[in-house]
């Protein structure tokens, strides 16, 4: 029997990252590196990861903390939980706060309140002051503060000769960031079409008498964006993507070499605008849930790696607010703990694919793959997910760690279940309870 004194050794499951899969066991230290990968391994204390994967932590290039500002929804401590709890280890702030993630002293406190938490949170900032999409934020600064992803999320930039501007700016900043690319990334939505909607437009909404955004809303910016990154040739990164038009026109950017990377939220693999027969508000989110056929292609798009990445959009409401009418609701919805049995059930993908999507390529696109998402070897960051993917469990909010509850999933049975999160060496989650 090989011996690695102390530590903590994840024992009899079934290691998958990008190199690929093979049953060993799982050797990681108090000091957060994996010591040793292979049979027979002990330690000073065990995981049991029978009938498990033992992967890289998942990335999430998109959750809405809400903190400053809405705590009463979320803070980064619940939020960071909760995403440990989805087997994250490391999840990009979205910078929609109050205030915006706009400038040095919003990105500190961002940075300092996620210090202890048990995930990774990342800070993302805005491109724009305030998001207000009229004048640069100080970008340089920021990327000193180690922010790698910028983005207006809740709102595109609407001025293109802004955007292009933005686009050349981020391109110049890489030897601020030891050569990481800068990311913008886009929610790519035309206010002139998308402007008191509050569901897509089609035959439901014409049934329900609400007002809808069209797909256009979408399309057109993606279709910009794209002749943007190649004008620049600065990379741009796409955030939920929701139509048919869009994944096809990022299919074929990718095929003529242009510096694009994609993502989409598993509500919009799983639900559609049917979905809002009832005018409940939890259905409610921005991009709006399409058509059957828009979901069949995002599928096929996150299968042929043209969507490059599963993210959750995590998006924590109060019941208060949730409890409005459709149109005065905010949009958005939970995400981050029923991520992975979202993907699991309702994908017709290998897990190799799953895990892929959610782990190795949204580390690289955000630029921490020297910290997440790499192969699990001798010496490499020990931050891991420990994921039984044929348990089934029935979704509920009030047992999530979000200060809200305001899920899409209640009641439905999903497969696919966290065990263990490992981050630098400490197991924050065990037999899938937080530790902290």
């Amino acid at each position: 029997m090989n011996t690695a004194s102390g530590n903590t050794v994840i024992k009899g499951g079934t290691v998958v990252d990008e190199t690929g899969s093979r049953r060993a066991d799982v050797v990681v230290s108090d000091e957060g590196t994996v010591l040793a990968v292979g049979d027979d391994l002990d330690g000073d204390r065990i995981l049991d990861a029978t009938d498990c994967v033992v992967s890289p932590g998942l990335v999430d290039l998109h959750v809405h903390l809400r903190q400053p500002g809405k705590e009463e929804a979320e803070t980064i401590e619940t939020g960071a939980r909760g995403a440990a709890l989805g087997g994250f280890t490391s999840v990009i702030a979205m910078p929609n706060t109050t205030p915006a993630m706009d400038c040095a002293a919003v990105v500190r406190e961002v940075i300092d309140l996620a210090a202890d938490t048990i995930c990774d949170v990342r800070p993302s900032a805005a491109i724009t002051v305030g998001r207000g999409g009229e004048s640069l934020a100080p970008m340089a600064e920021l990327v000193k503060l180690g922010v790698r992803i910028f983005t207006d999320d809740g709102t595109g930039v609407q001025d293109d000769k802004l955007m292009r501007t933005a686009l050349e700016y981020a391109g110049s900043l890489a030897h601020l960031s030891g050569g990481q690319p800068i990311v913008l990334a886009q929610h790519c939505e035309v206010n002139a079409l998308s402007e008191g909607t509050y569901m897509h437009e089609g035959e439901w909404s014409g049934r329900l008498g609400i007002p809808g955004q069209p797909a256009e809303a979408e399309e057109l910016m993606v279709m910009r964006d794209i002749a943007l990154a190649r004008l620049t040739g600065t990379r741009v990164h796409f955030q939920h993507m929701s139509t048919a038009g869009s994944v096809a026109m990022i299919r074929a950017a990718k095929a003529a070499g242009l510096p694009v990377t994609a993502e989409a939220a598993t509500h919009h693999f799983c639900l559609t605008d049917a979905c809002c027969a009832d005018y409940d508000p939890l259905y409610k989110v921005h991009p709006p849930l399409r058509t059957d056929a828009d979901v069949a292609a995002v599928k096929e798009g996150l299968a042929d790696g043209t969507i490059d990445a599963i993210a959750t959009d995590h998006a924590p409401h109060t019941a208060q607010d949730k409890e409005q009418t459709f149109a005065d609701a905010p949009p958005g919805m939970l995400g981050l703990e029923t991520a992975f049995a979202i993907a699991n059930t309702h994908l017709d993908l290998p897990i190799e694919a799953i895990l892929a999507a959610m782990s190795w390529r949204p580390a690289a696109i955000a630029g921490i793959a020297a910290d997440h998402g790499g192969p699990i070897v001798e010496g490499s960051p020990a931050n891991l997910a420990i994921i039984d993917p044929n348990t089934t469990w029935t979704v509920s909010g009030e047992a999530m760690a979000s200060r809200s509850n305001n899920t899409p999933y209640e009641g439905m049975a999903v497969r696919g279940r966290v065990r263990h999160t490992i981050l630098k060496g400490e197991a924050v989650v065990i037999d899938g309870e937080a530790q902290r």
